[in-house]
């Protein structure tokens, strides 16, 4: 049971015919109003499903993550609860390390992986050192400072103003001892790279041409990796493509679903739910 979770739950009351639910696994330090644009496309044809992840948004920090894998348990006890069995999965940043996490630990649900913004390594040395002791600034300073800091690089330094404050506001209004516990449990995560090569189902790698967390080339290696995959550069986004330009992104996200909607499978029911996002 994943009764902690704060989601989003919105799809057409009666579809014509179920199209292969979408779930949205959002970053760090963020919730699942970034994924606003999409829940707001996709949503009148489709069920589209965004959960804040345990510590983050709406959800509570306790009980606290240990385990990176603990994201990927939490989405699958989720979706069990919701009755959706299959889907397509897209996580942005450490939402798209999630979703590899949970290929590994379910692959047989996943009709197809998106992968935007993000990279499969595992942590160096240095990066575990650098992730702890961001856990300890941010438990002693609070998301403020870390926040300013950093927003001209999660978007880019020209994106429009409004862009500019919904990712700021989400940042700070990120609980300091959520975001500590994903980045202790994040630097500790398994190395993907393996396990990309072994993906079966259709894959789309999304980045932003001007993204310095994770730059082009990680975006084309990923894609030389999957064994059935699309790569889409958006020109003009930095980390976070799906707000910066949500148009560019809805549109390849929305090319690559209706790719998955025409393979034969489950569509992932019982169709979708009216309910509102609840805690």
């Amino acid at each position: 049971m994943a009764p902690f979770l704060a989601y989003e739950d919105k799809g057409p009351a009666s579809p014509r015919q179920p199209l292969v639910p979408l779930v949205l696994v959002h970053g760090h330090p963020f919730d699942r109003t970034m994924w606003a644009p999409q829940l707001g496309t996709f949503s009148t044809a489709r069920r589209v499903i965004a959960p804040d992840l345990r510590g983050y948004g709406a959800s509570p920090t306790a009980p606290a993550l240990t385990d990176f894998s603990q994201f990927a348990r939490d989405i699958e006890a989720l979706l069990d609860e919701l009755g959706v069995h299959s889907f397509v999965l897209a996580g942005l940043s450490m939402g798209g390390q999630i979703a590899m996490d949970c290929y590994r630990l379910f692959p047989g649900r996943v009709r197809g992986l998106v992968l935007a913004d993000t990279f499969p390594a595992a942590e160096t040395p240095e990066g575990v050192r650098t992730r702890d002791a961001m856990a300890d600034r941010l438990l002693r300073e609070g998301m403020r400072g870390y926040a300013d800091e950093v927003l001209e690089r999660m978007v880019a330094p020209y994106a429009p103003a409004e862009v500019k404050a919904h990712v700021h506001r989400m940042m700070t209004a990120t609980s300091p001892e959520g975001a500590a516990a994903a980045l202790r449990a994040r630097a500790r995560r398994p190395d993907y790279a393996a396990l990309l090569t072994r993906v079966s189902v259709p894959a789309l790698v999304v980045v932003g041409a001007d993204d310095t967390y994770t730059p082009v080339s990680d975006a084309r290696a990923m894609h030389t990796a999957l064994p059935d995959s699309a790569l889409h550069v958006i020109d003009g986004t930095a980390h976070m493509p799906n707000l910066e330009r949500p148009e560019e992104f809805d549109k390849a996200l929305g090319e690559f679903l209706a790719r998955v909607d025409a393979r034969p499978g489950d569509t992932g029911r019982p169709q979708p739910s009216t309910a509102p996002s609840r805690l």
